[in-house]
């Protein structure tokens, strides 16, 4: 008993310290800093848009540095004083992925983007890293920032409805989820919330979100539209809306995004949020994922919980595709001769850094996908878009197709280790 006292004590005063560099060096509000990413499959280039103070803080106050290494970029914030990192976060773009294109070949293209970071004291030094083919970061930009600058604009957030459908817990220590509608009219914001709902339930259903319900806060950002729906470009459809969705990202019909990053965050920055969730009226089948940068899906149609769960995967924990069968828009988006930093795919580069340790040692690697190793933790060929060289951890999954239950073990880990980083 003695043991387990000294424990918590000890736990308790590292958390303290924790708590004491956050208030050191940040504020409880937000510092949004708006750039363009520009280029083509060779090159990028940032250029700088401005910067804005936002009302709500809702990230962790302990962990305060990125542990997972994930996203094919990551922003550093430096103290300016010296050269101590007190922030970093992993994310990737659309952007990125348009650069493995073909089109990102023949022409080039910019796209908004949002890097935010704790409010800080005193001035910084903030940095963008692009990882690169062979898996490595490089700096692509760098700034200071002075949190005294007449230009950071202190406006007040958008005059928008708000609702709490679930959730109690202090944005500290909670998983804070911001769903915004798109496509919803001012007389469709019921089944907006009704909807919100219904995804919120869907996601408490999945293991492991199952395990951490009263973790979570969900909120409902009331984002009105002048019409219902979203464009179909390939149908030519077009409808008016607040954030500008569409089907045919990429050219792919059932990938639906919105390159309108700057409203996004200026409808997410209403709440304390995490993670952003858009919520498209529509009943076709589709939806879009990015890691840490926002997840979408339709709530109209008969597998609409079912995708938003895939694209959450990717939203919030920087799951890979599973699938390969599929057409895809992406030219060889994972190099094979490089680990990707997903949790959930192998090039077998480093499969020591993988769930090569969850292998039982009766299982073939690697893992013929027969009727035997159903539901077992392998080493299957297939995925991340490519048949042969990538391997995924089970037969199937929720990252793979619709027809499982839920998740594979391994992306079960992966979710359950970012819910925890959040909850600290």
């Amino acid at each position: 008993m003695r043991t387990i006292i000294c424990f918590i004590l000890f736990a308790g005063s590292i958390q303290g310290m924790a708590q004491d560099s956050f208030n050191k060096y940040f504020t409880n509000k937000v510092l949004r800093f708006d750039f363009m990413l520009s280029g083509n499959s060779q090159k990028t280039i940032v250029y700088p848009v401005g910067m804005k103070e936002e009302p709500f803080w809702a990230g962790s106050k302990s962990e305060m540095a990125d542990p997972f290494n994930y996203g094919n970029f990551k922003y550093e914030v430096f103290e300016d004083a010296g050269n101590t990192l007190i922030y970093s976060k992993g994310f990737c773009t659309l952007f990125q992925e348009w650069q493995t294109t073909a089109e990102a070949k023949i022409m080039e293209r910019s796209y908004y983007e949002v890097a935010t970071m704790p409010f800080p004291k005193n001035k910084i030094r903030f940095v963008l890293n692009m990882r690169q083919h062979n898996g490595t970061f490089i700096k692509i930009y760098e700034t200071k920032i002075d949190p005294a600058d007449y230009f950071i604009r202190r406006e007040k957030p958008l005059n928008v409805g708000i609702t709490k459908i679930y959730g109690e817990g202090d944005p500290e220590k909670s998983v804070d989820l911001a769903f915004i509608a798109e496509g919803y009219t001012a007389e469709e914001m019921g089944k907006f919330r009704e909807d919100v709902k219904m995804m919120a339930d869907a996601l408490f259903d999945e293991a492991p979100y199952s395990e951490f319900k009263d973790k979570f806060n969900i909120w409902a950002v009331e984002a009105i539209s002048l019409e219902s729906g979203t464009d179909i470009p390939g149908e030519k459809i077009y409808v008016n809306t607040a954030l500008n969705s569409s089907f045919y990202t990429f050219d792919i019909d059932r990938y639906l995004t919105t390159q309108d990053i700057k409203s996004v965050n200026d409808y997410a920055a209403v709440v304390p949020h995490d993670n952003i969730i858009v919520l498209i009226n529509s009943t076709k089948y589709g939806g879009g994922g990015v890691y840490n940068y926002y997840s979408g899906a339709t709530t109209g149609n008969s597998l609409s919980k079912i995708v938003f769960i895939h694209e959450f995967g990717h939203g919030f924990a920087g799951l890979a595709d599973e699938y390969y069968s599929s057409s895809v828009a992406y030219d060889e988006f994972y190099p094979q001769n490089v680990e990707p930093w997903e949790p959930n795919i192998t090039t077998m580069v480093n499969f020591e850094s993988k769930w090569k340790k969850l292998i039982g040692k009766d299982t073939p690697v690697p893992t013929p996908a027969v009727e035997k190793y159903k539901d077992v933790t392998g080493l299957f060929e297939g995925g991340g878009y490519s048949a042969k060289g990538i391997f995924r951890p089970e037969m199937d999954c929720r990252m793979k197709s619709n027809n499982p239950k839920g998740y594979c073990s391994v992306c079960r880990n992966a979710v359950k280790e970012m819910i925890e980083f959040y909850t600290k």
